[in-house]
């Protein structure tokens, strides 16, 4: 009996032990399981660990789109090194297209303090097309008095014989009155003051452009169209050169002729429409003979007339005109030495007693605001006084008979 009570006693505790037991291996088992796979997650690494990368990069392109990077100064973005600047933006003795110089070149004096700089030669002007039928005037480029050349067309004679001189020249009637050639100079320098001058002046009056602005051909061409006679100016030297400079393509006293010559075809070539030639200061230039002869003698081939404007004191372009036998005429007079309306008024006053006198008489002028004032003012009532107002081209005629 007391065996029997200890079997079963002993029995039922053993199967609690080994439930137990069971149970406590199951708990190792899962718990050796959950160590292993950490382990391996450490040890592979986990396949969702860039998901956080993938986020951060998102985050920050975000932030991109938001706030972007501060851009470089403007002055430092599109800042360009002097050197590739090219020489012809800036022409000596100009003033950029489009504005006005501070300081102007008056006719006979001094330049700017500031020489212009020694630059090399604009690129020509491309010539106009022809005008239509029945506007023959505004022609400012006619192919048969062209000649084609690497620097720009280069006036000549056309094959029948007709010169520019006779071809550009301006419309002139005076019926038996006495004739006065007004020329102003300086035009294409600055484009406010030649625009200016063009719609206000009348037709009568001569115009001369400088050869270094890039758009001159343009202002030539609306000259032309208005029906203004146009010379070309021509840099020579002056008495104080280089402290006066018109430029590296002045006709010097002291240089040979075949130089000369190449700075004369250079200005030559700039523009097309022009009757001839008048100085650009130039008053050590003209005052020597044997600098200025054949200069003459090749504006005479290529059928162009010369005007002496009267700024230089000495000239001599009257004898080697006639020595030359060169189309010539010399000014009567500078209207504006003075810059005041009360001189200038005078010296046209001057100038009609000349024409009343002589049949003929011509005046020059800078391109100053009160000279164009006046010189229109004075025009409206000229033919009720009993003078015509003629281009230059008409005064030489005359003066040649």
């Amino acid at each position: 009996m007391a065996a029997s009570s200890m079997t079963e006693d002993y029995s039922s505790t053993g199967g609690v032990r080994r439930g137990a037991l069971i149970l406590a291996l199951a708990y190792l088992f899962v718990f050796a399981g959950l160590l292993g796979l950490a382990g391996a997650i450490t040890y592979f690494g986990n396949p969702q660990a860039g998901e956080p990368v993938a986020q951060l990069d998102l985050h920050l392109k975000r932030v991109a789109k938001v706030a972007p990077p501060k851009p470089p100064p403007a002055e430092t973005a599109s800042a360009v090194p002097p050197e590739t600047v090219p020489p012809e933006a800036a022409p000596p003795g100009t003033a950029p297209p489009g504005t006005a110089p501070t300081e102007t070149i008056p006719p006979g004096g001094a330049p700017p303090q500031s020489a212009p700089p020694q630059t090399a030669p604009p690129v020509a002007a491309p010539l106009p097309a022809p005008p239509p039928a029945g506007a023959k005037y505004a022609l400012a480029a006619d192919p048969a008095l062209i000649e084609n050349t690497p620097q720009g067309p280069l006036p000549r004679i056309a094959s029948n014989g007709t010169p520019p001189m006779r071809a550009y020249a301006g419309f002139a009637v005076s019926g038996g009155k006495p004739r006065i050639a007004i020329v102003i100079n300086g035009l294409g320098i600055s484009a406010k003051a030649t625009d200016a001058a063009l719609n206000v002046l009348p037709a009568g009056v001569t115009l001369a452009f400088a050869p270094y602005a890039n758009d001159v051909q343009r202002w030539v061409t609306t000259a032309r169209q208005k029906g203004h006679e146009v010379l070309l100016e021509v840099p020579m030297e002056p008495y104080d050169f280089p402290d006066s400079d018109p430029g590296q393509f002045t006709l010097r006293a002291g240089t040979g002729e075949d130089a000369n010559t190449k700075r004369l075809a250079w200005a030559l070539t700039r523009i097309t429409g022009y009757v001839g030639v008048t100085n650009l200061l130039g008053g050590r230039f003209l005052s020597d003979a044997s600098a200025l002869e054949p200069v003459m003698t090749y504006m005479t081939r290529r059928g162009l007339l010369f005007f002496d404007n009267g700024s230089a004191l000495h000239s001599v372009a009257p004898d080697v005109a006639l020595r030359t036998g060169s189309t010539f005429a010399q000014a009567t007079d500078t209207i504006d030495s003075i810059q005041s309306a009360m001189e200038i008024d005078h010296r046209l006053s001057d100038l009609e007693s000349a024409a009343r006198e002589k049949g003929t008489a011509s005046g020059s002028g800078f391109l100053y605001p009160v000279t164009v004032e006046r010189v229109s003012n004075w025009a409206k009532g000229l033919s009720g006084r009993g003078f015509v107002l003629v281009p230059v081209s008409a005064i030489v005629s005359v003066s040649k008979q």
